[in-house]
């Protein structure tokens, strides 16, 4: 008994360590280039946390301003995607960490945008985190990859901003603009990282 504990322990810890393929900025789940694309944006936390703040900020505004959400923001990410794939530029654009100052300081002032201002930041955020999503997945999954981002983008501002618009009481609305202000810090700390890393 000792000794099968023994070898199941060696085989784990060889399956652990044994090395496997680094795909920079493609998912391959091997479910398909539906699922890539949603694996993509799950584990890409640059483009992840802008999606999760429009969505907490759309659930701060109100249910008008987050059914808007639930629908232009992955339809804008979806063209700025497709624009991304068919463009012919290389895969060595920084991350905009504009957007997470932008989201960040909006959620921790809880400022109210007019819808036309806030069709305006959903087109532009979605779109050029679209973009940037399609120029890194143009040799992968492509077109269907942003399918499924896009589907995911969907499910993710459906779930947090109606959970954040039925918050009442007051000290949950202090915790939602406290993460607007982490996450202003996380731009802040990435537009510090892409400038040291360029020296």
């Amino acid at each position: 008994m000792k000794y099968i504990r023994i070898l199941i322990t060696c085989v784990v810890i060889a399956l652990i360590l044994s090395p496997t393929p680094v795909l920079a900025h493609l998912v391959t789940t091997g479910m398909g280039p539906v699922y890539d694309g949603i694996g993509h944006l799950i584990l890409t936390l640059e483009d992840l946390i802008p999606a999760c703040a429009i969505a907490l900020y759309a659930g701060v505004l109100g249910s008008s301003a987050g059914r808007q959400t639930l629908f232009i923001f992955p339809a804008a990410w979806f063209v700025g995607g497709i624009a991304g794939i068919l463009s012919g530029i290389s895969n060595t654009l920084p991350m905009p960490a504009v957007s997470f100052i932008i989201i960040g300081l909006l959620i921790a002032a809880e400022m109210h945008l007019s819808s036309v201002l806030l069709v305006l930041l959903l087109s532009l955020i979605g779109g050029i985190h679209g973009f940037l999503n399609g120029v890194a997945i143009k040799d992968g999954p492509s077109i269907l990859g942003i399918v499924g981002i896009s589907a995911a983008l969907f499910v993710i501002v459906a779930l947090v901003s109606s959970s954040i618009h039925v918050l009442k009481p007051p000290w949950t609305r202090i915790v939602v603009r406290i993460f607007g202000g982490w996450i202003t810090a996380m731009g802040i700390l990435l537009i510090g990282w892409s400038i040291n890393s360029m020296s």
